[in-house]
């Protein structure tokens, strides 16, 4: 069962590498990432024993570990998995940030543990984790296709009014982790659950 206080050593931002990708709606999580890092200035370089690159830093007193899978989304475990058994990392110390098609482009979710909504990410991350769901999500959401287009939809860029959006729940998403360390679960979990873009 998650506990209040925050026991979290691995942050994980989902995405698929290459420049054609960059910004991309699937890449949301790693663009958040990416943030965090910038924030807590944690240097993200490639290691090649766990498939991405991998930061090792202090956010708030806690030692943390950032990674970005390199591998493409649907391989991500193999990154997760690596950096687990290294360095004895259990399921309900990772948080996974990944865009979400079921949230509205700029609203979100925390959550521990649950499905993986079809997301090939979550699968990999999960079959590598001895099938565990016991981890956090941060669920940032992208909105449905208009069409069924949604590989389309998904490696496409966000509008610019999507993006406005986007980059307001990334700000306060910034200050929900920090909540997390300092104040726990709970506190961030009401703070993202609750927030709804201009």
């Amino acid at each position: 069962m998650a506990k209040d206080n925050c026991n979290i050593k691995l942050i994980v931002g989902l995405g698929n590498p290459g420049s054609e990708y960059d910004h991309t709606r699937h890449n949301i999580g790693v663009d958040f990432l990416y943030m965090l890092a910038d924030k807590y200035k944690i240097s993200l370089r490639p290691e090649n024993k766990f498939s991405g690159l991998v930061g090792r830093g202090d956010i708030l007193g806690h030692e943390v570990r950032l990674a970005y899978p390199t591998t493409y989304m649907n391989e991500s475990g193999r990154c997760v998995g690596a950096l687990c058994n290294f360095y004895k990392i259990k399921p309900e110390e990772i948080l996974v940030c990944h865009d979400d098609l079921d949230l509205d482009a700029g609203h979100m979710k925390f959550k521990f543990g649950g499905g993986l909504a079809g997301h090939n990410g979550l699968r990999s991350i999960t079959a590598n984790l001895a099938n565990s769901q016991n981890y956090y999500r941060l669920r940032l959401g992208i909105g449905k296709p208009p069409s069924k287009e949604v590989i389309n939809w998904v490696l496409g860029r966000p509008s610019s009014q999507d993006k406005e959006k986007i980059d307001e729940a990334y700000d306060t998403a910034l200050i929900a982790i920090e909540k997390l360390f300092k104040e726990g679960v709970s506190k961030a979990t009401s703070l993202i659950n609750g927030f709804k873009p201009h």
